[in-house]
């Protein structure tokens, strides 16, 4: 395994943070409110940057997310690339590759995935879908959707096709509740495709989750640095510094757990039981971080507006998506027994 970022991904990261942290700024989330931020959208994709994805991998795809999570920017950028760039890229048609990445790449069109642990969608045989879908993150901003039927099978449905409810979640992921009455579907992919999705989106959700703590962390070390008690800063008390290390191991587990499977599937290896690995760190250690952040801010993290706190709902959010700590090991430990020799 190795780990090291290629010249492109190194690129490709380095301007995905200077334009997270130039335009991602705690006043501009504020006023973005519950939604998302397009003009930060733009800027991504007059950048190149969705469309470099197909050339740096899931890989690059978790570093770039890294980027996005330490400042909580509200951006579809990784249901858009996970739902739709990689996952059309890898299991449609010539035909579909040819029409439907461009605009993807461009990111006129904006993707994302309807992927509930039991689904209520089904697909008739006319390859119309009928079912709901009680929340999907970022379905306001998208025009299309990767809905996961409850046979496995993977469907593309035009937005404009489906009845959109917002939905208001612990982060402001600009969700949707999704109705659909018989809606036109676009098949994607045969068997294995929804198994490959689902590894690649808790692989990127992982990434996510991994800048989210980092960003956290950053938050409170500066914090405990520069806030003082008795004449001391707060960073000098053991228990903070031992908390605070705590945390950080935590996030390194997060981010290397998720690399090792994103590594896999660019290198063209199983990595179903990876995935489920980084999902379950995400979730269990990432709740511990952004717990731990919160907590070392004091009394200024239970201030809604600050940004430590949009940390905290976004790591929770993250916590359970694709699935919660105790979901993940399950199935690991199901996939684990399949695989084992008889």
């Amino acid at each position: 395994m190795d780990f090291t970022p290629t010249e492109e991904q190194a690129a490709a990261r380095g301007l995905a943070g200077e334009i997270f942290a130039d335009l991602a700024t705690p006043e501009r989330l504020a006023a973005a409110g519950t939604g998302s931020d397009p003009e930060l959208w733009k800027a991504l994709c007059a950048a190149g940057l969705p469309g470099a994805v197909e050339d740096i991998g899931l890989l690059g795809l978790v570093l770039l997310l890294e980027e996005q999570g330490r400042v909580t920017a509200q951006v579809p950028f990784a249901a858009s690339c996970v739902y739709g760039l990689l996952a059309v890229a890898a299991h449609g048609t010539a035909e579909q590759r040819s029409r439907l990445l461009p605009p993807l790449r461009q990111g006129s069109a904006v993707a994302t995935g309807a992927f509930p642990a039991r689904s209520g969608v089904e697909a008739a045989p006319d390859g119309t879908l009928s079912g709901t879908v009680g929340w999907v993150p970022w379905l306001r901003d998208a025009t299309q959707v990767l809905v996961a039927a409850a046979d496995r099978t993977l469907w593309l449905v035009r937005v404009a096709d489906a009845c959109v409810e917002p939905v208001e979640l612990t982060a402001p992921w600009a969700a949707g509740r999704l109705a659909l009455d018989r809606a036109p579907g676009e098949r994607l992919g045969g068997p294995g495709a929804y198994e490959d999705v689902r590894a690649a989106a808790r692989t990127a959700f992982a990434g996510l989750q991994a800048g989210v703590c980092a960003g956290s962390l950053a938050r409170a070390v500066t914090h405990t640095n520069e806030r003082e008690q008795f004449g001391r800063p707060l960073a000098a008390k053991q228990a903070v510094q031992l908390r605070a290390a705590d945390a950080h191991m935590d996030t390194e587990a997060i981010r290397v757990t998720a690399y090792e499977a994103a590594w896999r599937r660019d290198a063209g290896l199983p990595y179903g039981t990876h995935a489920l690995t980084a999902a379950w760190w995400a979730s269990e250690a990432g709740k511990r971080v952004v717990h731990a952040g919160q907590h070392l801010h004091g009394g200024t993290g239970a201030d809604l507006d600050h940004p430590a706190h949009r940390h905290f709902l976004w790591g929770r959010q993250l916590d359970a998506y694709l699935g919660c700590g105790s979901e993940a090991l399950e199935e690991l430990g199901e996939l684990i027994a399949k695989e084992e020799p008889a």
